[in-house]
């Protein structure tokens, strides 16, 4: 199976690598952007997609 619709989720704080999500390429043409927990940071951060 490819993962070509993968994408990296990255911390704005501490710009560290969370979670990684898939995301529709074909139909969804701005950057994710989440609320996520981040470990080091302890606290929920806006994350966003970030370059594979």
């Amino acid at each position: 199976m490819p993962q070509k619709n993968l994408v990296k989720l990255q911390c704005t704080v501490c710009k560290r690598v969370n979670y990684w999500t898939k995301k529709n390429k074909k139909t969804t043409e701005r950057k994710l952007t989440f609320d996520k927990f981040c470990k080091w940071d302890k606290k929920h951060t806006p994350h966003k997609e970030a370059k594979k």
